[in-house]
């Protein structure tokens, strides 16, 4: 499956244009969806040395991605006139999801399943009837 991921407030806490801290889980679930043979596109708005920072974090945490900002490792912008800014992937990961993003575990365990929030008996809930995000006492900052 081709996977689009953002960045900040998805990998890594809101800090731009700085880097947060990581999100916990997130770049150990990364790695295991790349193993699981999933191709990973990191999508972000960072451009340049911002991007380049971003992109230099995650391989220094064992993250490598299969394309970045584009649809494919040989796309040339440039020369493409049918451009697009909308990636043609699977599944999109980002913190601004609709319900927002759920715990890494979470978004492995649906991927693995091939499960979906209907699936999970979520659709059709409420925000307040869904269970509330559980975090262990150190995560918090």
């Amino acid at each position: 499956m081709v996977i689009a991921i953002d960045f900040d407030g998805t990998i890594v806490e809101h800090r731009y244009p700085k880097i947060g801290d990581e999100i916990p889980f997130a770049t150990e679930t990364l790695k295991e969806l790349i193993k699981d043979g999933h191709q990973l596109i990191l999508w972000t708005v960072r451009e340049g040395e911002l991007l380049q920072e971003a992109v230099d974090w995650c391989k220094n945490k064992g993250v490598e991605f299969w394309a970045i900002n584009k649809d494919y490792p040989e796309e040339e912008r440039e020369k493409n006139n049918h451009f697009s800014r909308k990636l043609k992937v699977e599944m999109f990961i980002d913190d601004r999801n609709l319900g927002g993003l759920p715990d890494w575990g979470t978004i492995y365990q649906m991927i693995k399943n091939h499960e979906t929030w209907e699936s999970r008996g979520y659709l059709g809930t409420s925000f307040e009837d869904r269970e509330p995000r559980k975090k262990k006492h150190w995560w918090s900052r």
